[in-house]
């Protein structure tokens, strides 16, 4: 069984987010990266369970510059085969699938993964987009996984409860939590990685429909007023006069 894992690099979720070029550059300096939890806890790691379990490889492709090659390493770390990076700078969402679903395309893998979404643009855009320009099922925000053969029981949370889907090889799947648990890499997964084959190949030419023209940061939070509990016509004074309704 070949599998394909999708990951990314993201701002550390303790970084500093501010901008430049009047809020239309994202500004990295002093950032710390890591790759993006949903795509390492639960997308790469269930790859890996199943790849143990059954055989096969487990590929991680990574579009970007050469600055995306460590967190790239860790993948293999954690028990990925090889890894793929596609060299371009990361644009749109549908830029990244095209440039994913093109070396897909030429492979032939039986599965896609990817996390539910990046913890920087919380998109979830890409997995669906793959699954468009390779003509797959995409089943979203899976929470577990099941394989027998060719055929794959899948478990999603939906408003409520949850559901079983049953799904035939090929397809695409983003991945939630409940999927797997995190692994850490240990010293020998860092010292194979270093050893694992891994391809940089560029990007195919696709005109990019939609990139973001400025960015803006939330307000700043107020600080917290505390009410006295016997001071009741106070806390009605402040939800008239002052609460804002978000």
């Amino acid at each position: 069984m070949k599998i394909l894992v999708c990951v990314s690099k993201t701002p550390d979720t303790t970084a500093k987010i501010s901008f430049t070029d009047d809020g239309t550059q994202f500004n990295s300096a002093g950032v710390t990266y890591i790759m993006n939890p949903y795509d390492e806890w639960y997308a790469l790691v269930r790859a890996v369970e199943l790849m143990e379990k059954n055989g096969g490889t487990v590929t991680v492709i990574n579009v970007g510059d050469a600055s995306n090659d460590q967190t790239i390493r860790k993948g293999l770390a954690i028990g990925a085969t090889d890894a793929v990076r596609i060299n371009a700078k990361p644009k749109s969402s549908l830029y990244i699938a095209k440039q994913i679903a093109e070396h897909a395309k030429e492979e032939g893998y039986d599965l896609v993964f990817c996390g539910k979404e990046s913890i920087d643009y919380n998109g979830s855009e890409v997995g669906a987009m793959v699954a468009e320009f390779l003509g797959l099922p995409f089943i979203s925000y899976a929470s577990k996984l099941e394989m027998d053969g060719n055929t794959a029981t899948i478990e999603k949370e939906i408003e409520g409860g949850t559901v079983n889907v049953q799904v035939q090889t090929p397809f695409v799947l983003s991945a939630a939590k409940g999927m797997a648990e995190q692994r850490i890499p240990n010293m020998m997964g860092i010292m194979k990685a270093k050893r694992k084959p891994f391809k940089v190949v560029e990007p195919v030419d696709f005109p990019d429909l939609s990139t973001p023209v400025g960015y803006s940061l939330p307000p700043a939070k107020t600080g917290v007023k505390l009410v006295d509990p016997d001071n009741m016509d106070e806390l009605v004074r402040l939800l008239h006069e002052e609460a804002k309704v978000i």
